[in-house]
């Protein structure tokens, strides 16, 4: 006898094995024909594969988060399925589902992108098939033997490379077709149905190793209904007009050259829209009890040692020798944090001491992962370590959590989604510090009633995180800001401070960023705001053009009240039409233009053009100016009047 129990605690009893797909046939009908797998003592497994033993499970259908994922596997392995068929001499690799879709690696064929709806086509036929997709497992040698026979090396290559004690690797079948695969997936070819979409083909490495083979890598996507694939594309098209680099050429902000490969050359105004953030944020932290601090570059391989991140993290650290001494270009601002806070003596009586730092750092990222601003190899942190007392622990998370939310909100980001890291498999510290990190992590969420998910072994090597993701205007999800709690640099750092007790304690260190990177805020902003910033943060915010030469002292004259003020003006005096200064302006996303003629320099007013709107206000000049000062303020913070 076999005892099911389902998710509402139900239970059902079975004579013999017993599959997913029959459970929910049993159920109902409804349930059978939307079954995608099933979840049995918490692993995701085929809907047909057999329970021998008691187990508590849960149906997943297409409604499920998880049930995405599957299909797009199953496509991915639709799609090997049509090259195979199309070109008998390419090799398979790998095919996995990724964040918004699928891709599979083949090496012996160049594809061109023309070529995709020939391939899409091939694809159509094996779904109308509907082949059973059927799960078997294999003795390691005899699937080595079978891979070779094929002439598959590659998956010769992965079985070789398994653990010494797996014996045995599991197959996927579907009509002629034979694949090396965990799973799950869905239980047939047919259940894929048509919404999916080869969207283009891009060269890979085996393994991502750029010593190894070149491949050819094909993207696709899938949903489960044709209206949500219609959906995506609108997305797409609405990403490619918000795409950071094209409005950041447009705007005259930034570029990037192969002299410095994923370094920002900033311009006038995109390094004033930057420091407009730094601004902002130097006076909300002031205003929250930090401290600013700054701290070398370049420091003495032997701190990175000290740290753990020599050992942790050296291949993506840049270095260089100076008079027989290695050092390295900090890729982390924490060190020097630490070094500053345990200068002099300490009481428990001056903690919380929270720290900050604009820290720019340099780490190496692959050529082929440099995109933007949102991937770059050298950045500029809004890092901030605050030391506390165990005592304190919880409070100061919570504030952590408060200002980071209030500061998004600042930027119209709203939509988060906090997720917990847990502890890596490869880390520094004891158990009973990671639980207790952990455990004060999760009571500070919960009390604050912020819902939260776990993401496990994504934690620092020093210590677990909080990670908020945030949905922009068009509804991508960003990973932002982290927290991060730690007492493994203060031991290896040896760092203490005078209790209570006059004895020595170890502080807990909690690290902070809530843009995270300047540069990848910045790449975010862009696109959320489509580059149309609020007024307080536009790079330029007033325009102020003449209508004819005959303004232009007029014209003057509002452009420097305006920046007496505390306004980013300027006048644009060219032999233009106004028409054409106003697209053109517009077109850099300058939220106000200020139209000047002879009627308006005759009664000292200014016509108020503001971007995104076709309607005009006509407003005297002192006025305009005062009102421009309260737009131009930060949001959040307070003023003296």
């Amino acid at each position: 006898m076999i005892e099911i129990t389902l998710p509402d605690g139900a239970k059902m009893a079975f004579d013999a094995p017993v599959s997913g797909l029959q459970i929910a046939q049993k159920i109902s009908e409804g349930l059978a024909k939307n079954a995608v797998a099933i979840r049995v003592n918490d692993t995701l497994t085929d809907i047909t594969t057999p329970i021998t033993t008691d187990a508590a499970i849960s149906i997943i259908t297409s409604k499920n988060p998880e049930a995405l994922a599957i299909l797009r596997h199953t496509t991915a392995h639709v799609l090997a399925h049509a090259v195979k068929n199309l070109y008998p001499a390419a090799q398979v690799t790998i095919g996995p589902a990724v964040e918004n879709g699928f891709f599979y690696d083949f090496f012996g064929i160049v594809l061109r992108e023309e070529e995709l709806p020939k391939i899409e086509a091939e694809m159509a036929k094996i779904i109308a098939a509907d082949y059973p997709i059927v799960r078997s497992e294999m003795a390691r040698a005899d699937a080595v033997r079978f891979f070779t026979e094929r002439g598959e090396s590659y998956k010769v290559e992965l079985i070789n490379d398994l653990p010494a004690d797996v014996e045995t690797v599991s197959l996927y079948t579907q009509g002629d077709y034979v694949e090396l695969c965990r799973g799950p997936h869905l239980p047939s070819t047919g259940k894929v149905g048509k919404a999916f979409k080869l969207m283009k083909v891009a060269a890979a490495y085996w393994r991502g190793d750029a010593t190894k083979e070149s491949l050819q890598r094909v993207y696709g996507t899938a949903f489960w209904t044709e209206k949500e694939l219609k959906a995506y594309f609108t997305l797409l098209e609405e990403a490619e007009k918000r795409d950071h680099r094209k409005l950041g050429k447009e705007m005259d902000l930034f570029h990037f050259e192969e002299y410095a490969p994923g370094d920002v050359f900033w311009h006038p105004r995109g390094w004033t829209f930057f420091q407009t953030l730094i601004g902002y944020m130097r006076r909300r932290q002031a205003a929250e009890g930090y401290v600013e601090i700054n701290t070398p570059q370049i420091m003495d391989k032997v701190l990175w040692e000290t740290s753990g991140h020599w050992d942790w993290y050296r291949e993506n650290m840049y270095t260089t020798e100076i008079e027989e001494k290695t050092f390295a270009v900090k890729p982390m601002n924490c060190p020097g944090g630490v070094l500053t806070f345990k200068q002099g003596i300490t009481s428990y009586r001056d903690l919380p001491k929270r720290i900050a730092e604009f820290g720019r750092v340099h780490r190496y990222e692959a050529s082929g992962a440099l995109h933007g601003l949102l991937r770059v190899r050298a950045f500029t942190q809004d890092d901030a370590h605050i030391f506390c007392t165990p005592a304190q622990f919880k409070e100061e998370c919570q504030r952590v959590v408060r200002f980071m939310l209030d500061i998004y909100k600042d930027f119209g980001l709203t939509d988060v989604n906090i997720k917990l890291s847990t502890r890596p498999a490869e880390r520094i510290g004891t158990d009973d510090i990671w639980d207790m990190l952990e455990s004060g992590l999760a009571e500070a969420l919960t009390e604050m009633g912020y819902a939260y998910t776990i993401n496990p072994g994504d934690g620092a090597f020093y210590g677990p995180k909080l990670d908020f993701k945030l949905k922009d205007a068009i509804g991508r999800e960003w990973q932002l800001g982290t927290l991060q709690a730690d007492l493994n640099l203060p031991e290896r750092f040896d760092v203490s401070y005078i209790g209570e007790d006059g004895q020595k304690h170890r502080p807990i260190m909690l690290h902070r960023a809530l843009f995270g990177s300047l540069e990848r805020f910045s790449g975010v902003l862009i696109e959320h705001c489509a580059g149309a910033f609020p007024f307080w943060l536009a790079p330029m915010q007033v325009v102020v053009a003449p209508i004819t030469s005959d303004q232009d002292a007029y014209a003057a004259e509002v452009a420097h009240r305006l920046f007496v003020a505390g306004i980013r003006v300027e006048t644009d005096v060219r032999n233009e039409k106004v028409s054409y200064k106003i697209r053109e302006h517009s077109l850099k996303k300058v939220p106000v233009i200020l139209v000047v003629g002879a009627k308006e320099a005759a009664d000292r007013t200014v016509t108020i053009r503001r971007l995104g709107t076709t309607t005009q206000e006509v407003m005297p000049l002192d006025e305009a100016v005062r009102r421009f000062k309260l737009d131009a303020r930060y949001p959040s913070v307070e003023y003296d009047d």
